[in-house]
Protein backbone atom coordinates (compact mmCIF):
# COMPACT_ATOMS: atom_id res chain seq x y z
CA UNK A 1 0.00 0.00 0.00
CA UNK A 2 3.20 2.18 -0.01
CA UNK A 3 5.12 3.55 -2.76
CA UNK A 4 8.05 4.19 -0.63
CA UNK A 5 8.55 3.38 3.12
CA UNK A 6 11.85 3.66 5.33
CA UNK A 7 12.10 0.66 7.83
CA UNK A 8 12.15 2.69 10.77
CA UNK A 9 8.56 4.41 9.66
CA UNK A 10 7.46 0.53 9.14
CA UNK A 11 7.89 -0.13 12.35
CA UNK A 12 6.71 2.53 13.48
CA UNK A 13 3.20 2.08 11.90
CA UNK A 14 3.25 -1.52 13.09
CA UNK A 15 4.14 -1.05 16.37
CA UNK A 16 1.11 1.17 16.83
CA UNK A 17 -0.98 -1.23 14.97
CA UNK A 18 0.21 -3.53 17.83
CA UNK A 19 -0.58 -1.30 20.77
CA UNK A 20 -4.47 -1.83 19.75
CA UNK A 21 -3.89 -5.88 21.09
CA UNK A 22 -1.69 -4.21 24.08
CA UNK A 23 0.70 -7.24 23.86
CA UNK A 24 2.95 -7.71 26.37
CA UNK A 25 6.78 -7.01 25.35
CA UNK A 26 9.89 -8.51 26.45
CA UNK A 27 12.65 -6.95 24.75
CA UNK A 28 16.54 -7.37 25.25
CA UNK A 29 15.80 -10.97 25.80
CA UNK A 30 16.23 -14.22 24.30
CA UNK A 31 13.90 -17.50 24.54
CA UNK A 32 16.10 -20.21 25.56
CA UNK A 33 13.67 -23.09 26.43
CA UNK A 34 10.24 -24.52 25.29
CA UNK A 35 8.49 -27.55 26.32
CA UNK A 36 4.55 -28.67 26.01
CA UNK A 37 2.83 -29.49 29.00
CA UNK A 38 -0.13 -30.68 28.86
CA UNK A 39 -2.10 -28.18 26.00
CA UNK A 40 -0.19 -25.33 26.93
CA UNK A 41 3.44 -24.20 25.61
CA UNK A 42 6.04 -22.67 28.31
CA UNK A 43 8.47 -20.73 26.80
CA UNK A 44 11.51 -19.77 28.99
CA UNK A 45 13.41 -16.53 28.40
CA UNK A 46 17.40 -16.46 29.74
CA UNK A 47 16.53 -14.40 32.64
CA UNK A 48 14.29 -16.99 33.95
CA UNK A 49 10.96 -15.64 32.63
CA UNK A 50 8.54 -18.25 32.27
CA UNK A 51 5.50 -17.91 29.66
CA UNK A 52 3.17 -20.08 28.97
CA UNK A 53 0.95 -19.68 25.93
CA UNK A 54 -1.79 -21.78 23.98
CA UNK A 55 0.20 -21.66 20.96
CA UNK A 56 3.76 -19.87 19.76
CA UNK A 57 4.31 -18.28 16.62
CA UNK A 58 7.93 -18.05 15.28
CA UNK A 59 9.46 -14.93 13.45
CA UNK A 60 13.02 -14.81 14.35
CA UNK A 61 13.83 -13.59 11.04
CA UNK A 62 17.22 -15.24 10.35
CA UNK A 63 17.68 -15.59 13.96
CA UNK A 64 20.39 -13.56 16.20
CA UNK A 65 22.58 -12.09 13.87
CA UNK A 66 26.36 -10.31 13.95
CA UNK A 67 27.83 -8.32 11.39
CA UNK A 68 30.72 -9.73 9.39
CA UNK A 69 33.76 -8.08 10.78
CA UNK A 70 35.75 -5.31 9.31
CA UNK A 71 39.51 -6.89 9.50
CA UNK A 72 41.12 -3.22 9.62
CA UNK A 73 38.73 -2.21 12.01
CA UNK A 74 39.47 -4.12 15.02
CA UNK A 75 38.82 -1.32 18.11
CA UNK A 76 37.34 0.88 16.22
CA UNK A 77 33.46 0.07 16.66
CA UNK A 78 31.76 2.91 17.99
CA UNK A 79 34.70 5.78 17.46
CA UNK A 80 33.54 5.65 13.97
CA UNK A 81 33.18 2.48 12.80
CA UNK A 82 29.40 1.00 12.40
CA UNK A 83 27.37 -1.67 11.16
CA UNK A 84 24.23 0.07 10.92
CA UNK A 85 22.63 3.05 9.73
CA UNK A 86 18.98 3.49 11.66
CA UNK A 87 19.19 6.82 10.90
CA UNK A 88 21.10 9.24 8.82
CA UNK A 89 21.18 12.76 10.76
CA UNK A 90 24.20 11.85 12.61
CA UNK A 91 26.05 11.72 9.42
CA UNK A 92 25.25 14.93 8.22
CA UNK A 93 28.48 17.05 6.85
CA UNK A 94 30.57 14.17 7.64
CA UNK A 95 33.26 12.13 5.24
CA UNK A 96 31.73 8.96 4.84
CA UNK A 97 33.19 6.03 3.58
CA UNK A 98 31.07 2.55 2.94
CA UNK A 99 32.67 -0.76 2.65
CA UNK A 100 30.41 -3.42 0.91
CA UNK A 101 28.92 -4.35 -2.64
CA UNK A 102 25.50 -5.50 -1.50
CA UNK A 103 21.94 -3.67 -1.19
CA UNK A 104 22.40 -2.28 2.05
CA UNK A 105 25.94 -0.77 1.12
CA UNK A 106 24.81 0.82 -2.33
CA UNK A 107 20.89 1.99 -0.12
CA UNK A 108 22.94 3.73 2.48
CA UNK A 109 25.58 5.49 0.25
CA UNK A 110 22.54 6.72 -1.84
CA UNK A 111 20.89 8.02 1.11
CA UNK A 112 23.72 9.43 3.06
CA UNK A 113 24.93 11.47 -0.37
CA UNK A 114 22.88 14.52 -0.25
CA UNK A 115 23.70 15.23 3.05
CA UNK A 116 27.55 13.76 3.82
CA UNK A 117 30.61 15.54 2.91
CA UNK A 118 31.49 12.75 0.75
CA UNK A 119 30.35 9.56 0.18
CA UNK A 120 33.30 6.88 -1.07
CA UNK A 121 32.35 3.32 -1.68
CA UNK A 122 35.00 0.17 -1.26
CA UNK A 123 34.50 -3.13 -2.63
CA UNK A 124 36.99 -6.05 -2.94
CA UNK A 125 35.54 -7.25 -6.69
CA UNK A 126 34.27 -5.17 -9.83
CA UNK A 127 30.82 -6.93 -9.70
CA UNK A 128 28.13 -5.76 -7.02
CA UNK A 129 25.45 -7.59 -5.26
CA UNK A 130 22.60 -4.88 -5.29
CA UNK A 131 19.64 -3.81 -7.29
CA UNK A 132 20.70 -2.75 -10.60
CA UNK A 133 18.63 0.65 -10.45
CA UNK A 134 20.33 1.34 -7.29
CA UNK A 135 23.65 0.63 -8.33
CA UNK A 136 22.89 3.34 -11.36
CA UNK A 137 21.39 5.96 -9.20
CA UNK A 138 24.90 5.75 -7.11
CA UNK A 139 27.16 5.91 -9.99
CA UNK A 140 25.23 9.01 -11.16
CA UNK A 141 25.60 10.47 -8.06
CA UNK A 142 28.54 12.21 -6.29
CA UNK A 143 29.67 8.65 -4.73
CA UNK A 144 32.98 7.77 -5.19
CA UNK A 145 33.37 4.29 -6.07
CA UNK A 146 36.28 1.95 -5.84
CA UNK A 147 36.45 -1.47 -6.47
CA UNK A 148 39.05 -4.29 -6.63
CA UNK A 149 39.54 -2.85 -3.58
CA UNK A 150 40.18 -3.21 0.75
CA UNK A 151 39.95 -0.90 3.54
CA UNK A 152 43.28 -1.64 5.11
CA UNK A 153 43.38 0.82 7.82
CA UNK A 154 41.58 3.14 9.66
CA UNK A 155 43.83 6.18 11.61
CA UNK A 156 42.64 8.68 13.73
CA UNK A 157 42.98 10.07 17.79
CA UNK A 158 40.02 8.95 20.06
CA UNK A 159 38.11 8.57 16.47
CA UNK A 160 38.41 7.91 13.09
CA UNK A 161 39.65 10.15 10.82
CA UNK A 162 41.13 8.77 7.65
CA UNK A 163 40.79 5.33 5.70
CA UNK A 164 43.79 3.76 4.08
CA UNK A 165 42.29 1.87 0.93
CA UNK A 166 44.49 -0.57 -0.97
CA UNK A 167 43.45 -1.08 -4.89
CA UNK A 168 44.50 -4.44 -6.37
CA UNK A 169 48.38 -4.07 -7.40
CA UNK A 170 48.41 -0.32 -6.72
CA UNK A 171 49.84 1.71 -4.10
CA UNK A 172 47.53 2.62 -0.97
CA UNK A 173 45.23 5.33 -1.34
CA UNK A 174 44.00 7.79 1.90
CA UNK A 175 40.62 9.39 2.27
CA UNK A 176 38.84 11.52 4.94
CA UNK A 177 36.18 9.64 6.89
CA UNK A 178 35.15 10.53 10.24
CA UNK A 179 32.37 7.80 9.69
CA UNK A 180 33.29 4.23 8.78
CA UNK A 181 30.22 2.04 7.46
CA UNK A 182 31.28 -1.74 7.22
CA UNK A 183 28.09 -3.46 5.38
CA UNK A 184 29.92 -6.81 4.89
CA UNK A 185 26.72 -9.13 5.67
CA UNK A 186 25.86 -11.04 9.05
CA UNK A 187 26.28 -14.67 10.21
CA UNK A 188 23.17 -16.20 11.54
CA UNK A 189 22.69 -18.12 14.32
CA UNK A 190 19.21 -19.84 15.11
CA UNK A 191 20.54 -20.43 18.99
CA UNK A 192 18.65 -22.59 21.24
CA UNK A 193 16.10 -22.28 18.98
CA UNK A 194 18.02 -26.02 17.08
CA UNK A 195 17.69 -27.63 20.30
CA UNK A 196 14.04 -27.80 20.76
CA UNK A 197 13.23 -30.47 18.06
CA UNK A 198 12.06 -28.11 15.52
CA UNK A 199 12.70 -29.29 11.97
CA UNK A 200 15.14 -27.13 10.45
CA UNK A 201 16.58 -27.12 6.61
CA UNK A 202 19.97 -25.24 6.94
CA UNK A 203 18.94 -22.54 9.67
CA UNK A 204 15.32 -22.28 8.31
CA UNK A 205 12.07 -23.48 10.01
CA UNK A 206 10.54 -26.30 8.03
CA UNK A 207 6.58 -25.26 8.19
CA UNK A 208 3.76 -26.22 6.15
CA UNK A 209 0.86 -24.33 4.19
CA UNK A 210 -0.90 -23.48 7.10
CA UNK A 211 2.81 -22.70 8.68
CA UNK A 212 2.66 -25.32 11.03
CA UNK A 213 5.88 -26.68 12.53
CA UNK A 214 6.55 -30.52 13.31
CA UNK A 215 5.67 -29.85 17.23
CA UNK A 216 1.76 -29.61 18.09
CA UNK A 217 0.64 -25.45 18.83
CA UNK A 218 4.40 -24.19 17.13
CA UNK A 219 4.23 -22.12 14.05
CA UNK A 220 6.51 -20.20 12.23
CA UNK A 221 6.17 -17.07 9.51
CA UNK A 222 8.82 -15.00 7.38
CA UNK A 223 12.41 -15.17 6.84
CA UNK A 224 12.99 -18.04 8.93
CA UNK A 225 10.40 -20.57 7.24
CA UNK A 226 11.54 -22.71 4.53
CA UNK A 227 8.47 -24.56 2.29
CA UNK A 228 8.50 -25.56 -1.47
CA UNK A 229 8.50 -22.49 -3.52
CA UNK A 230 9.19 -20.31 -0.75
CA UNK A 231 9.56 -16.43 -1.64
CA UNK A 232 11.26 -14.29 1.19
CA UNK A 233 9.79 -10.76 1.14
CA UNK A 234 8.57 -8.68 3.70
CA UNK A 235 4.65 -8.82 1.99
CA UNK A 236 5.15 -12.31 1.93
CA UNK A 237 6.04 -12.81 5.75
CA UNK A 238 3.03 -10.42 6.66
CA UNK A 239 0.45 -13.30 5.10
CA UNK A 240 2.43 -16.18 6.70
CA UNK A 241 1.56 -14.49 10.50
CA UNK A 242 -1.69 -14.52 9.52
CA UNK A 243 -2.36 -17.78 7.96
CA UNK A 244 -0.39 -18.99 11.05
CA UNK A 245 -2.36 -16.99 13.67
CA UNK A 246 -5.88 -18.49 12.43
CA UNK A 247 -4.28 -21.68 12.49
CA UNK A 248 -3.26 -21.26 15.86
CA UNK A 249 -6.60 -20.20 17.04
CA UNK A 250 -8.25 -23.22 15.75
CA UNK A 251 -5.46 -25.18 17.53
CA UNK A 252 -6.23 -23.31 20.74
CA UNK A 253 -10.20 -23.81 19.86
CA UNK A 254 -11.26 -26.26 17.59
CA UNK A 255 -14.60 -24.03 17.27
CA UNK A 256 -13.12 -21.62 15.50
CA UNK A 257 -13.09 -21.02 12.06
CA UNK A 258 -9.64 -20.64 9.96
CA UNK A 259 -10.84 -17.46 8.14
CA UNK A 260 -12.21 -14.87 10.56
CA UNK A 261 -14.05 -12.88 8.25
CA UNK A 262 -13.14 -9.11 6.68
CA UNK A 263 -12.37 -6.26 8.85
CA UNK A 264 -14.65 -4.47 6.77
CA UNK A 265 -17.76 -7.13 8.60
CA UNK A 266 -17.15 -5.73 11.55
Amino acid sequence: GFPSIKGRDLVAGLVTQADTAKPDYYLDRTASTLAHEGERVVVGLDDGTRIEAGAVLITAGIGKFSPRPLPAGEGWAGRGLEFFVPSFAPYDDKDVVVVGGGDSAFDWAQHLEPMASSVTMVHRRDAFRAHERTVRAVRDSTVEIITKAQVTALRGETSVEEVEIVVDGQEPIVRPAQAVVAALGFIADLGTLQTWGITTDKRHVVVDSAMRTNLPRIFAAGDITEYPGKVRLIAVGFGEAATAVNNAAVAIDPTAHVFPGHSSEL
